[in-house]
């Protein structure tokens, strides 16, 4: 994968073009000090990964996420943790605190590589085939799942993808979220973010800007906040 990294802290440059090189299958092709200079880059030479910075003069990495084609991945790495939420809403990859730990790095590297060779497959006839009272078919990896919605914990949406977290499995078909949500019974299932939808009766907890399933963190988007807390949790709390 050819990627450039976007930051204008020249020592955090060199820390991110060390993984890089420690890494197989990607190919440092550029380092930019701001989003600006690195636009013109990445309209006449193939990016397939942008390691972006979040806060920078000018762009911020939010902002300028929002201008890349879908086909450029796109791992954030800043020092704030709060700015989690809001990558989520651009559908980054994923998202990196530094000092970036090699470990954590791999693990983000290799989600854009999985989801690069998805974007590679040719799964353009995957959609739902059929839905039933409490089910439908789903087409993935060449073959139909028969999929319960009480089994779906959530459902991710990673641009033109969607994956399903079910109790025991993952199912991954080229699908937008908004398709999939459109099928799904609104007493059960909530939008909580422009990638996740979730199941409502998987919810363990709750705090003001996460939903717990599980071990899964799922972040809530702010536009969606306020009909999730009235609709699904306010109503709900047991008062005194």
């Amino acid at each position: 994968m050819n990627c450039i990294i976007i930051d204008d802290e020249p020592l955090a440059r060199e820390a991110i073009a060390m993984l890089v090189d420690q890494t197989d299958g990607l190919n440092l092709t550029g380092s930019f000090n701001s989003p600006e200079t690195a636009a013109s880059f990445i309209e006449g030479n193939i990016v397939d990964l942008i390691f972006l910075d979040i806060q920078m003069p000018g762009i911020n990495g939010i902002e300028f996420a929002r201008t890349i084609q879908k086909e450029t991945l796109v791992i954030f790495t800043t020092a704030y943790a709060e700015f989690a939420t809001d990558s989520y809403e651009v559908d980054a990859i994923d998202y990196l605190i530094k000092p970036v730990k090699p470990a954590r790095f791999q693990k983000a590297v290799e989600k854009a590589q999985t989801y690069a060779r998805l974007l590679k497959a040719d799964y353009a006839d995957n959609n739902i085939e059929q839905v039933a009272d409490d089910f439908f078919f789903v087409k993935a990896d060449r073959r139909i799942f028969k999929i319960y919605f009480n089994s779906i914990l959530f459902i991710q949406g990673l641009k033109d993808y969607v994956v399903m977290h079910t109790e025991n499995q993952k199912v991954i078909t080229a699908m937008n979220i908004k398709t999939i949500y459109d099928q799904l019974p609104r007493d059960m299932f909530v939008r909580v973010s422009k990638s996740y939808v979730i199941n409502v009766k998987h919810i363990g907890s709750v705090d003001n800007n996460t939903v717990y399933i599980g071990a899964n963190e799922i972040p809530i988007g702010a536009i969606y906040r306020d009909f999730f807390f009235n609709k699904f949790v306010i109503k709900k709390i047991i008062r005194r």
